[in-house]
């Protein structure tokens, strides 16, 4: 099978996809027989380099720096193609990802940060839409309408089918609907702030922040946020994310805070809210709770972050 060689045609069509795991780079010991689960190896006159899961790493003792995120790019580029990994190295290093990239007779293969994995994903995904002939979708984000429901909780139960926590799939309905079902209904519900991206007519994300408070002081409290799993790290959870922070300095709001991955939300500036003065609804949660200061936060606040009313039953 020949590979394809024209540098827009691949760029149009490297559908980036993420692999399981974590994987590292490791030395390999010498005179050791090599073991199963090396992915890739490289022989060089300081000795053997390896690349394998972590995992396999941790268990044979093996000492390492770097913890990658295995991203192969679908396209089957020929060898002799120009352009390719320079155009994508490029992309990831204007946003400030660092990327190893390992070429195989059918696919380029790149090793990224596991915290920049989600970005490095979106960043590629945006390089192959300019790429293409046919222009990308355009996304409107808008207010959510009471219509609009039906399809927003369609596309949270499929965003959820999976638990974030377990990786295993959910049995029955996620608990993510039943949440966003009472949302709507309650008194913290602000209209405003449940922002529904569309495309093509379609809704594929929705975000809804609701009236939190610490004190008196009222705040705002993220989630849940949800895309359709086909489009998910395409930049529609970014494009949601950017829009709630624009309508709350808009509205004079001082604050969001939300639970989730640090080293997803630090991009969009929440940091620990402890290290504001805020303690999460739930101690366990540490550095998980997060904040973001808004253009008008008063600072000197602390107490506990209580959320809407339909959150305590969680």
């Amino acid at each position: 099978m020949t590979g394809e060689k024209d540098i827009r045609t691949l760029l149009a069509s490297i559908h980036p996809v993420l692999r399981e795991g974590e994987y590292v780079y490791v030395l390999w010991p010498y005179g050791r027989p090599l073991a199963p689960g090396i992915e890739a190896a490289v022989r060089e006159a300081e000795g053997l380099t390896v690349v394998l899961p972590r995992a396999e790493a941790d268990r044979l003792e093996l000492r390492y720096d770097f913890v990658a995120a295995w991203i192969t790019l679908q396209v089957h580029s020929s060898l002799e193609a120009l352009g390719l990994t320079a155009a994508v190295s490029a992309a990831l290093t204007e946003a400030h990802i660092s990327c190893n990239v390992l070429a195989g007779f059918h696919h380029d293969h790149l090793l990224v940060p596991v915290a920049d994995a989600d970005r490095a994903l979106e960043i590629l995904h945006e390089l192959a839409a300019s790429s293409s002939d046919q222009p990308a979708p355009r996304l409107v984000l808008r207010t959510e309408q009471p219509e609009d429901r039906p399809a927003i909780l369609e596309l949270t139960a499929a965003a959820f089918s999976v638990s974030p926590e377990t990786g295993l799939p959910v049995d029955g309905e996620p608990v993510e609907v039943g949440l966003l079902k009472q949302l709507f209904d309650c008194d913290e519900y602000l209209p405003e702030f449940s922002i529904v991206a569309e495309q093509n007519g379609e809704v594929v994300g929705h975000v809804i922040s609701t009236r939190g408070w610490v004190g008196e002081l009222g705040l705002l409290g993220l989630g849940p946020i949800s895309v359709v799993p086909r489009l998910q790290r395409h930049g529609i959870g970014s494009a949601l994310m950017q829009e709630t922070v624009v309508r709350a300095n808009a509205a004079g709001e001082r604050g969001i805070a939300l639970l989730g991955g640090p080293e997803y939300y630090s991009r969009f500036g929440f940091v620990p809210s402890v290290s504001l003065g805020i303690e999460p609804p739930q101690a366990e949660w540490g550095d998980f709770f997060q904040l973001l200061p808004l253009a008008v936060w008063p600072g000197g606040i602390h107490g506990t972050f209580r959320y809407a009313g339909p959150f305590e039953g969680l």
